[in-house]
């Protein structure tokens, strides 16, 4: 049974099983921020998910400097999972890097990909932050999944193993200036996508035909301007929830 009201006002990810009953152990970090910032004692209502069980009222039943004890009591949303969406994104600045995936998790993408260009400045990412900010994302906008952020890997290596199967949303900044396509004529099926947004430095001309060789790939613009890096992924996150997500 799905509780649908709660006093609750703190959202937390917890890597640990949820059901009624269950005691729900936290770490240092987190009973820091609980007891610690958040000021909260023995009785407080917390809402808990894991990305897997929905999210969960849970009392606080143990309060300490270094570690805690909550207790699931009820379910109070099932598990929203985001549609078949992955984003696929060269790393820029570090802030900007860090918008993009608190973005693309606020905005329902199902997995988010950094892939180094050959116009990517970036050699290398810190996986495990950027892990961390889409948790934090999650935590904030409400929803009930985080979605994997993968380390960094070479395009060409991505695009060599990839199942056609995926269709891919080629976000092409040579087409600018031209008319967008509307991204619901792009396919009459129900088909998994990624959307793939460049560099600073824009895709490199033997990548720009690559991609527009490949059938399940469709180039598209964004309009009459180029767009930064971290407003392209926002603005082509939108478009293809607005036409082929769970917008409406």
């Amino acid at each position: 049974m799905v509780r649908p009201m709660t006093t609750a006002k703190i959202r937390l990810y917890v890597d640990h099983p949820l059901g009624s009953g269950q005691s729900v152990p936290l770490n240092r970090d987190q009973a820091h921020y609980l007891f610690g910032v958040m000021r909260l004692g023995v009785g407080a209502q917390v809402l808990l998910f894991n990305g897997h069980d929905g999210e969960w009222q849970a009392e606080v039943v143990q309060a300490g400097k270094r570690g805690g004890v909550l207790r699931a009591d009820a379910q109070t949303r099932i598990l929203q999972m985001p549609p078949d969406l992955w984003l696929l994104f060269a790393p820029i600045k570090k802030a900007r890097t860090d918008f993009i995936v608190e973005k693309a998790t606020e905005m329902g993408a199902a997995r988010i990909c950094a892939v180094q260009t050959a116009h990517t400045n970036a050699d290398r990412i810190r996986q495990d932050r950027l892990q961390a900010h889409a948790i934090e994302a999650a935590e904030q906008c409400g929803g009930t999944y985080v979605p994997p952020v993968d380390d960094l890997q070479r395009l060409d290596r991505l695009l060599d193993g990839w199942n056609a199967s995926r269709h891919i949303l080629f976000c092409d900044e040579g087409l600018a200036g031209q008319a967008p396509a509307l991204i619901s004529d792009l396919t009459s099926t129900s088909v998994p996508w990624a959307i793939l947004i460049g560099p600073e430095g824009g895709f490199s001309e033997a990548e720009r035909a690559r991609l527009h060789a490949l059938p399940h790939a469709h180039a598209i613009s964004l309009g009459p301007r180029i767009l930064r890096a971290d407003t392209a992924a926002v603005a082509a996150l939108t478009l293809w929830q607005s036409a082929l997500g769970d917008w409406g």
